[in-house]
């Protein structure tokens, strides 16, 4: 998600960003190692930062009726995120000087498994995502990267639903793994990368890499299945 975030902040790209799992400051500090000030993107209005974890406490403390992206926290019904998806589209709706100033908007969320550990079923949170695309990818031709966390527990069956719903949406899927033989001090973990095709008779098919990586102060190196420099 860092990558992410530096790369479309320096392609000139407008940026909504739904952080669940960490504060500003931690994507403010990681940022500054990948050469881009969130501060100053957030200040230029080119990034639309929601912070979920301050977000999550504030909500109880204010008027019932101020609307909150964050409204069902404090609702019986886990099941609403319009509220959410209205702060999106607002965030990324295009203004007579934001048209020449930025290029596509783009929505990150970190990551989509928050949601479903704060009561919200995955059916809704794929009808989020899907009113999401409508808006950011169809009508403004964006894009939308999304991280959700693979649990690995056969039991958890509203994790395998987010899951299969969001690979059957996308275009691109990153799995990044550990190892299956274990800890390694020259190979942190491998990257499966799966390009998906449009639905069509005559579309080649999906085409898939994988690549293990090796996590650095600054940035990731990748290479080749035992291609591992250490191992050379």
């Amino acid at each position: 998600m860092h990558h992410f975030l530096s790369f479309y902040l320096k392609a000139n790209c407008k940026v909504c960003f739904v952080a669940l799992i960490q504060s500003f400051s931690h994507y403010n500090i990681v940022g500054q190692k990948l050469g881009v000030s969130l501060t100053a993107a957030r200040e230029r209005r080119q990034l639309v930062f929601l912070e979920g974890l301050k977000s999550a406490v504030d909500i109880f403390f204010r008027p019932q009726e101020e609307p909150h992206p964050l409204q069902f926290l404090r609702e019986a019904n886990t099941r609403n995120l319009q509220p959410l998806y209205e702060f999106v589209r607002e965030a990324l709706k295009p203004t007579d000087e934001e048209e020449a100033a930025w290029r596509c908007p783009v929505l990150l969320v970190d990551d989509l498994s928050v949601l479903l550990s704060l009561g919200v079923g995955a059916v809704a949170v794929l009808d989020f995502i899907h009113y999401c695309r409508a808006t950011v990818c169809w009508e403004r031709k964006g894009n939308i990267v999304a991280l959700v966390h693979d649990s690995g527990d056969a039991e958890d069956e509203e994790n395998d639903i987010l899951l299969n719903g969001l690979s059957h949406q996308s275009h691109l899927i990153l799995r990044a793994e550990g190892l299956a033989t274990g800890f390694c001090k020259d190979v942190h973990g491998q990257l499966k990368i799966l390009w998906r095709r449009p639905s069509q008779p005559t579309a080649p098919r999906d085409r898939s890499l994988t690549y293990q990586y090796k996590i650095q102060d600054k940035s990731v190196s990748f290479f080749a299945k035992g291609m591992s420099p250490a191992v050379l």
